[in-house]
């Protein structure tokens, strides 16, 4: 991807996957890669802070005989998730009328 990542947008990508459903790390690190690159070592640090920032929660379960650590959103992750989301739709607009229309004669003009 040609356009830089934030710390933000992450958080909110992670926590969008999790809202979903209880889920564990290389899943999570899977659905993200549908949108863009992401590695498992770029994950991790995230998770830790949505959990030191009480978004996340996580939990140990067995699977095929070994423990596998899943994360849950939180309410206090949920509103967080709000409020990115709303963030996102107001960013995504005024981009979208800088890149996508022409302001001249409002027609799409898409690259």
């Amino acid at each position: 991807m040609v356009f830089p990542v934030s710390a933000a947008l992450l958080d909110a990508l992670v926590l969008s996957v999790v809202s979903k459903e209880d889920t564990y790390g290389y899943k999570i690190t899977q659905e993200i890669r549908e949108a863009m690159e992401m590695s498992e070592s770029t994950l991790y640090p995230v998770l830790r802070r949505l959990m030191k920032n009480d978004f996340l929660e996580s939990y140990d379960q067995e699977y095929m005989g070994r423990n596998r650590r899943y994360y849950r959103i939180t309410c206090k992750g949920k509103e967080q998730l709000d409020l990115y989301r709303q963030e996102w739709g107001s960013y995504k607009s005024k981009i979208d009328k800088l890149l996508i229309f022409d302001d001249i004669d409002g027609s799409e003009n898409i690259i």
